[in-house]
């Protein structure tokens, strides 16, 4: 008995986000090979100086200790860094680390930071 293919059509959906869901990165990055060290962020656009990128790290009062995002896994060392991270005390009761541009960023460009704290598993 030959087997028979199944013709029924699969209807997919395409799931829209809005601005006020969480995406772990903004239109303007991307994840890719890093120069500097296994994957890096990189600017897909020019980006002026000042803009917030998303949240890098969120405090777990449960657990106490911050929780990284996958934004703020992909961010490498730099001692010459185009970006900053800040910390808002007034998130949920909490805290968190958000990433701003400190300078324009050219389309291509590695997305880093002045590692300072947050980071003792890496820098020894």
């Amino acid at each position: 008995m030959e087997k028979q293919a199944d013709t029924r059509m699969v209807h997919t959906m395409k799931k829209e986000f809005g601005t006020h869901h969480y995406r772990p990165l903004v239109d303007d990055l991307t994840i890719k090979e890093s120069p500097i060290n296994g994957l890096g962020l990189f600017a897909v656009d020019n980006l002026k100086a000042g803009i917030f990128l998303g949240e890098t790290h969120i405090w777990e009062s449960k657990r106490w200790e911050y929780i990284r995002t996958p934004l703020g896994g992909f961010i490498n060392h730099s001692e010459n860094p185009n970006c900053f991270i800040n910390e808002n005390i007034h998130y949920h009761d909490g805290q968190q680390r958000e990433l701003y541009t400190t300078r324009p960023i050219k389309k291509g460009e590695e997305i880093t930071v002045f590692y300072t704290k947050g980071y003792d598993d890496i820098i020894r």
